[in-house]
């Protein structure tokens, strides 16, 4: 037997078995938990019992997509589906840039119609339950509309030039094409906030008065430029409440959910901009762009040893050599080595949570007013506030928040 198919196999059981177990742990330990100390006064029996029940609603239908998911991918590979959608982009297009661009086109579309009565029962049905989608059917529609319009207008010259590059520069192909998505990468990060971000929601300075002085004061003291404080209108899509940093230089903005805005006050915003900055002053965007660089590296030199292989390219189907089906054989094969980069990636995300925590905390002189946001996004957002170590491990990139609070506590001594 291929051996790569017997390696691809076993990935896709180990990885499905794994996530349901994960699961599984993850919904008793949520059941058998209580309220933590840190927060009785604070969240009622009601809203605890609305957060276990929430959390076990995505729970079980988690496991159960992916009980649905496995079996159909494995089916869709040993029935040759990726052969068959290659033979039609054999048939479609002239060139193998041409057929690249129809094989993962193709390959999107069916991805995308097979997802969507999963995206319409997450919407407006598990979300609905519990009070949080705001997403009418219109704006559901837009955004796969715009989505796709970006994938067309972006990802086709991008992927059409990396395409060349295997083509042209043969064995130097892969640094050529890494530095190339570098390149993009950074371009994309800059402009993101100004031009493609504004295309899925709406994006207003905020107004003077209060909360916008006390910002950009705590800003003046800290010496942080910013290139603007904005409020997003979160509210369009979700009632849950969030706040992000985004861009650099000039191009550096804070942004906060309408929905954050009406639920918390004037100094546990301060104190959530505080955590915002703190990533900014730890360095912490520098330095998960770095790493995605350093992935990206490691991830185009895989390409490059594997990239010719015919054992790889008929575990698949393809019944004929092209580069385009060689990427994406091998991107295949990349797939327990990308597990073990995000797990990585979780461990750091949570250290850099403590650290941008630690620097609100002692910036900002209030960790009462941080501690406060946190426990407010937590029962607003019906978050598990027992989550099993074992998914948090695995999956979390922010600490639990019961983790952080007692952090903070102790920052604050």
């Amino acid at each position: 037997m291929n051996p790569f198919l017997v390696f691809i196999m076993a990935t896709l059981i180990i990885s499905v078995y794994l996530h349901c177990l994960v699961e599984w742990l993850n919904l008793r330990h949520c059941q058998k938990g209580e309220i933590p100390s840190e927060f009785v006064g604070v969240c009622d029996e009601a809203k605890f019992q609305s957060a276990q029940q929430y959390t076990a609603a995505n729970t079980k239908y988690s496991i159960l997509k992916a009980l649905i998911n496995s079996p159909i991918g494995i089916g869709f590979l040993l029935l040759g589906g990726y052969g068959l959608i290659d033979n039609w982009a054999v048939k479609l297009g002239r060139g193998d840039i041409t057929r690249g661009l129809v094989f993962f086109g193709l390959l999107l579309l069916i991805t995308a119609i097979y997802e969507l009565p999963f995206s319409i029962f997450e919407t407006f049905l598990l979300e609905a339950k519990f009070g949080f989608n705001k997403t009418t059917p219109q704006t559901f529609i837009m955004d796969r509309l715009k989505g796709a319009f970006l994938g067309i207008l972006l990802g086709a010259p991008i992927l059409s030039l990396v395409l060349w590059f295997f083509q042209h520069f043969r064995s130097h192909a892969w640094i050529i094409a890494w530095g190339f998505l570098a390149v993009v990468q950074f371009v994309l990060m800059l402009v993101a906030p100004t031009w493609i971000m504004p295309l899925f929601n709406k994006f207003s300075p905020m107004p003077e008065g209060e909360l916008r002085s006390a910002i950009f004061k705590y800003a003046e003291e800290q010496g942080f430029s910013l290139g603007g404080i904005f409020t997003m209108d979160g509210s369009k899509r979700s009632s849950k409440a969030n706040a992000f940093f985004t861009g650099f230089g000039k191009f550096r903005r804070i942004v906060l959910f309408d929905t954050l805005i009406e639920k918390q006050s004037v100094s546990e915003l301060v104190a959530v901009l505080a955590h915002e900055v703190g990533h900014s002053k730890r360095k912490h965007t520098t330095k998960f762009l770095l790493l995605s660089l350093l992935s990206s590296f490691v991830m185009f030199y895989v390409f490059s040893l594997f990239l010719g292989n015919d054992l790889l390219l008929t575990a698949f189907g393809f019944e004929h050599y092209s580069i385009y089906a060689g990427l994406f054989c091998v991107a295949f094969l990349y797939s327990p080595i990308s597990a073990v980069r995000s797990l990585l990636t979780n461990i750091i995300s949570r250290r850099f949570e403590f650290e941008a925590d630690q620097y609100a905390v002692v910036s900002n002189r209030d960790a009462k007013a941080l501690i406060s946001a946190l426990k407010k996004l937590s029962l607003e957002n019906l978050s598990n506030l027992n989550p099993h170590p074992l998914k948090v491990f695995l999956e979390y990139s922010h600490p639990p928040v019961v983790q952080r609070i007692r952090a903070m506590a102790k920052f604050a001594q």
